[in-house]
């Protein structure tokens, strides 16, 4: 189940977004708004959902968090972005990282 957080996700919403993918959880993170989306078994399908809330394109970076290990990673083919200068499905920008890590920590951690 794909959900948007804007504050601390309960131990419900993690749940919940972590059904599809065996406790591993898919998050587009919107860097501007400081938001994410989670869940689901495809980037696109959760950045479509931030979209469809007012997000941009270019604010919109994709990674995932495994709630067993603890691991963030920052790979998404929605990441590859040549305008942006982002030509890997990994975030290569260590500012956007940065980021990208801050919300996803203040978020889901």
């Amino acid at each position: 189940m794909i959900l948007i957080i804007r504050k601390k996700a309960t131990q419900e919403e993690m749940e919940e977004m972590a059904e599809d993918l065996d406790g591993y959880i898919k998050v587009v993170v919107d860097i501007e708004q400081g938001i994410l989306a989670g869940g689901g078994k495809r980037h696109f399908d959760a950045e479509q959902v931030l979209l469809g809330d007012g997000s941009h394109q270019e604010d919109l970076w994709g990674g995932g968090y495994d709630r067993e290990s603890g691991q963030m990673d920052y790979n998404s083919m929605i990441n590859v972005r040549p305008r942006q200068g982002n030509m890997s499905r990994d975030i290569m920008s260590t500012e956007i990282r940065k980021i990208f890590d801050r919300i996803l920590k203040d978020l889901l951690l």
